[in-house]
């Protein structure tokens, strides 16, 4: 059975529920605010939306400790506010992805309770046990320097548990069949509620087999098999967006040999590689990691992205290279997270509007699919003083009315930006909406392009020399249709001379101006893009324009 491929060419829409809108007033987002708010994710354009963890938890770890799998934390409200909010979202025609958080539970859910008390007790073989404390118990941590082990003692169980993340999420026991049939019941459960795939938290640590004594290099790729093949048999089109943040050479692995693993994987690779081309203008290395992430399956795609949730991790860069950025885009240490990152949002490491559309067209225009986090549609800000990874965790900025018309509770569960030239009075929906030049509009622009844009999502492409080292030609063609995508890096205009006829290429047709540019006598192409500027072509070849004669 062959899956319709429909994601790629979505545009996908992050938000975390408890920082979206708050509609019942006790300062926590919840269901029906976010589906009061369809209306407006419809009319930009997005056709995904991505949940962040939202079942019962702690919240330790903004959701990601999750005490209960099948169920919504009461500050969210109840499974029917869920269903109503799939009702709604399926109307709009928008397709929902929700976390699938199995590497780790939280340390109150019951089968982590139950495992406690004993080797005889039902889940104790669900977790990852050691008597002794291992050798290797604190190495691997996720966020050094924050994090101390990776094994914790635990006083009612006389032993140590194994924990990739903080010692209060305990990582799952994937070599225990029950378990996996267990994520298969989970999968099931959510799949039968209406939602159209699973952004798969933690894929490597998911798969990895986990001992006391020496380290295994080797990953369980047969179970992503598994789950592949129980996902596609309950819902033939649903997907998996993998989090992997790995090296081009083991994408492979992940993607499978024949398109039977992750549909879709975030491009963590480019990514940090298209921010040191913004904080440097130079291209050559994102360049050779666009080719270095080629993908030939053609079920395989890419998701591409500026920023997320997390830190904006710089750890495949050199260290020379992450110092630039560093420089550029986060020179405090309070800027900075875990030695290989930084915890800002994308307004306010660019600093101006040219250098964010830059960046958003370029991101939009790359092989994959394109994630838009909530709020930087509207170039919100961070908040510095919040601790890790909070700071791009803030609440939406709907208006200018009190607490950014977010909630109308006395305390909310991140306070909002108040202050400076990114506070809800001057950065918010309701004046952008208003506002014909606005960066809202703008990007409601750009997501209607990328739509249009086919050829991005379905098409082979290649990157044209520009004789340029400050600007990148994507070119992209499918089905006799071809695209050609300029983007310049630098802080001054330029002018580039491109040959185009052994594509056949004679005129190209600006789709974001009233312009075209019909190649000269020698059959070349004079383009001439603003400092920062972008620029997107539709071509039409020699035969098309006879043929229209």
């Amino acid at each position: 059975m062959i899956e319709e491929l429909w994601y790629k060419n979505a545009v996908i829409y992050s938000l975390d529920l408890e920082t979206f809108m708050d509609y019942n007033g006790d300062g926590v987002g919840d269901f029906e605010g976010l589906t009061r708010r369809l209306d407006y994710l419809h009319a930009m354009g997005v056709d995904t939306v991505w949940l962040a963890p939202f079942q019962p938890t702690p919240n330790k770890d903004n959701g990601y400790d999750i005490k209960d799998y099948y169920g919504v934390d009461p500050r969210h409200g109840s499974s029917g506010n869920f269903v109503e909010f799939m009702h709604q979202a399926n109307k709009r025609g928008i397709k929902v992805i929700i976390d699938l958080v199995v590497n780790h539970t939280s340390v109150d859910h019951p089968w982590f309770q139950n495992a406690r008390t004993g080797k005889d007790a039902k889940y104790h073989d669900w977790y990852i046990w050691s008597e002794e404390r291992p050798e290797d118990w604190d190495e691997g941590m996720v966020f050094p320097g924050v994090q101390k082990s990776t094994w914790t003692y635990d006083k009612k169980a006389k032993a140590y548990y194994y924990h990739r993340f903080y010692n209060f999420q305990p990582d799952l026991n994937m070599a225990n069949p029950e378990v996996r049939e267990e994520i298969c019941r989970i999968m099931g459960f959510w799949l039968e509620l209406g939602v159209a795939g699973f952004r798969v938290d933690a894929v490597p640590f998911l798969l990895e087999v986990t001992t006391t004594g020496p380290k295994e290099d080797k990953l369980n790729f047969k179970y992503l098999r598994e789950l592949r093949r129980f996902l596609q048999w309950r819902r033939g089109d649903a997907i998996f967006l993998g989090e992997a943040n790995v090296l081009p050479k083991d994408t492979k692995k992940y993607f499978g040999e024949e398109g039977e693993g992750i549909h879709l994987m975030f491009n963590f690779y480019v990514n940090q590689y298209m921010f040191y081309a913004l904080a440097t203008g130079d291209i050559e290395p994102l360049k050779e990691a666009l080719e270095a992430t080629r993908i030939n399956f053609p079920t395989s795609h890419w998701a591409n992205f500026l920023r997320n949730h997390d830190e904006l991790d710089l750890g495949r860069l050199t260290d020379e290279q992450r110092q630039k950025v560093f420089a550029r885009f986060g020179p405090d240490e309070n800027m900075q997270l875990y030695g290989r990152g930084i915890r800002r949002r994308l307004s306010t490491m660019l600093g101006n509007r040219q250098q964010s559309e830059l960046a958003y067209s370029l991101m939009f225009s790359l092989p994959g699919a394109p994630v838009i986090r909530y709020g930087d549609e509207i170039g919100m800000g961070d908040d510095l003083s919040l601790k890790e990874r909070d700071a791009v965790r803030t609440p939406m900025q709907w208006t200018a009315e009190k607490h950014a018309g977010f909630s109308a509770a006395d305390k909310l569960i991140h306070p909002v930006i108040d202050e400076g030239p990114y506070s809800y009075q001057h950065v918010n929906v309701d004046s952008q909406r208003r506002t014909p030049d606005s960066l809202l509009n703008w990007m409601t622009t750009l997501v209607r392009l990328r739509h249009e844009c086919t050829e991005i999502g379905w098409g082979d492409w290649e990157i044209l020399e520009t004789n340029n080292a400050q600007i990148l030609c994507m070119y992209y063609s499918w089905q006799g249709s071809s695209l050609l995508i300029f983007h310049n890096f630098a802080e001054k205009a330029s002018e580039v001379i491109l040959d185009l006829k052994d594509k056949q290429i004679n005129k190209l047709i600006d789709l974001m101006r009233q312009e075209e540019s019909v190649a000269n006598g020698k059959g070349r192409h004079h383009i001439t893009l603003d400092a920062y500027g972008y620029r997107w072509f539709r071509a039409e070849g020699i035969t098309h324009l006879m043929q229209k004669g």
